[in-house]
């Protein structure tokens, strides 16, 4: 099982955090370590002062798939959830500066939350969905897939060129604008729509 993570997906994230538009999806990779098990609180790692939330849709591939075409991508999921993509924004940003890989900044044990997944078929459409996190119950991102540059069915595409997706593996989509940092004690929730999907405490 792999993760596989969009980055500048969506144009007001891109502005917000003074990155460049690129031509073609950013993709980078979790281990399945940093998976966030289930009922256990986020601890922020003693190596980073700024770690903060990323709400992201995500899709689960429900069978092997190589060099997938866009108009057959809709076959290759049939569940639909969100999570939270960590990053240490300070290590990032270090690493960023002398074109270093990320993966010290975004896939550290933890540094992925997965809530519940939900069926593709309950959902009316993917490319106009509504999500949402709240910090101590107060909204700081808002989402609606329709806003993605790059769909989910062009994501699976894409990213199928370069890595065989197999039965399991995730896909990241992209976080909106509003991205911030934690602090202890800070509870997270996540929302499709109105449901909620993950709640987790920041240690």
């Amino acid at each position: 099982m792999k993760l596989i993570c969009i980055g500048r997906n969506y144009t007001e994230h891109i502005e917000e955090l003074e990155n460049e538009r690129p031509t073609d999806p950013v993709v980078f990779l979790k281990p399945d370590t940093a998976i966030l098990l289930k009922k256990q609180p986020f601890f922020i790692p003693d190596f980073s002062n700024d770690v903060h939330y990323e709400v992201e849709v995500l899709v689960k591939i429900n069978k092997v798939g190589k060099y997938i075409d866009k108009k057959f991508a809709h076959k290759y999921y049939d569940e639909i959830g969100l999570g939270i993509d960590f990053t240490a924004r300070d290590l990032q940003a270090k690493l960023k500066a002398k074109g270093l890989p990320w993966e010290k900044a975004k896939a550290f044990d933890g540094a992925a939350v997965i809530g519940k997944w939900l069926p593709k078929n309950e959902i009316s459409d993917v490319n106009q969905l509504n999500f949402s996190l709240k910090k101590n119950e107060n909204t700081v991102q808002n989402g609606n897939t329709s806003h993605m540059l790059w769909k989910i069915d062009e994501l699976i595409e894409c990213v199928s060129k370069y890595f065989t997706l197999k039965i399991g593996d995730v896909i990241f989509t992209g976080t909106p604008a509003g991205v911030g940092p934690v602090s202890t004690n800070d509870v997270l929730k996540g929302f499709i729509e109105d449901k909620e999907v993950f709640s987790i405490t920041v240690k």
